[in-house]
């Protein structure tokens, strides 16, 4: 047995539905945003109209969003893509926006509807991981310059360092020093022969 619902339940849902939602007619404007979505943008449905979302942006994602956005309502085909928008508080999210082409009674194309959902952790997850791995990758390809006599490295700007000055610049190793068993009867003779004799 099926559930019907009537225009106010359906309109509920989307205006309470937690995550953003917009709509995009025939010529590519929006004309309708949830209330989520006004929420989240700190905006009314009069600034965001049209291009007035475009607003919220990041500068840097803003051509990229845009040729995607207008490559696939132009092919009418499903899109999906990331970008940063901004919120209320001026802090820019990383939001994962996804369009889909509607049709109107008679069949016709009438525009787009999207859903967005904020994926900033995500993303920033995903970003530490990567300069995580990239910096394990470059430690882990990189071949140091050691002199096989005072054991000194030679850095990045050419100059000759104390293995453990240059250890502790590229890591959070600690060193306490001591002598091995090889050295210390060394030293113990070395001290022995400076000793006066007796």
């Amino acid at each position: 047995m099926g559930i019907t619902l009537s225009y106010q339940e359906y309109q509920n849902l989307v205006e309470q539905a937690p995550i953003l939602i917009w709509r995009a007619n025939r010529e590519a404007l929006c004309d309708y945003f949830n209330e989520c979505w006004l929420s989240f943008r700190g905006r009314t449905l009069e600034q965001e109209y049209g291009n007035g979302w475009a607003e919220g942006v990041h500068p840097d994602d803003f051509a990229r969003c845009l040729k995607i956005y207008l490559d696939n309502f132009n092919a009418r085909k499903i899109f999906e893509m990331e970008y940063r928008l901004m919120r209320h508080d001026g802090v820019y999210r990383w939001i994962f926006d996804r369009g889909v082409p509607f049709t109107n009674e008679h069949g016709e194309f009438a525009g787009y509807i999207g859903s967005c959902v904020d994926v900033t952790e995500r993303v920033e997850a995903q970003e530490a991981l990567k300069q995580r791995l990239e910096q394990e990758i470059k430690i882990l390809k990189g071949i140091i310059p050691i002199c096989s006599c005072c054991k000194r490295i030679r850095n990045d700007e050419q100059i000759w360092q104390q293995i453990e000055a240059y250890i502790s610049e590229h890591s959070d190793a600690l060193f306490s020093h001591g002598l091995c068993p090889t050295c210390f009867e060394i030293e113990m003779k070395s001290i022995e022969k400076m000793k006066p004799n007796q």
